[in-house]
């Protein structure tokens, strides 16, 4: 796997982090939840950015946003009890799915 890719999947799985982050810091009141949300979101960003340098920006956020919504999704039924359903783990894996096709389909980027 090309270091952006690793770069890539570092910064999906940062965005999930700072979402919770964020939920914890009571709408910014909260001063280190606050200071830790807003330090996750430049690295993430930041990550997000030297991948996008050779995977391109389409490929690159589709695939960060797709990494964020389904770990996100995951934390919301460990963490908030969120309910499942078969249809969200369908459109889950469709998401999944989606990724995977990205990836397999950037012609050696």
């Amino acid at each position: 796997m090309d270091v952006s890719w690793i770069l890539l999947v570092v910064a999906g799985l940062m965005e999930p982090c700072w979402v919770y982050t964020m939920e914890r810091s009571e709408h910014f009141r909260r001063a280190g939840y606050s200071a830790a949300t807003a330090l996750l979101i430049v690295v993430d960003l930041a990550l997000l950015s030297v991948a996008m340098q050779s995977i391109g920006a389409g490929v690159a956020y589709a695939v960060w946003a797709g990494i964020g919504a389904i770990v996100t999704l995951v934390m919301g039924v460990v963490l908030y009890r969120d309910p499942v359903s078969p249809a969200r783990v369908f459109f889950a894996v469709l998401l999944v799915a989606g990724i995977v096709g990205l990836h397999m389909t950037t012609g050696g980027h």
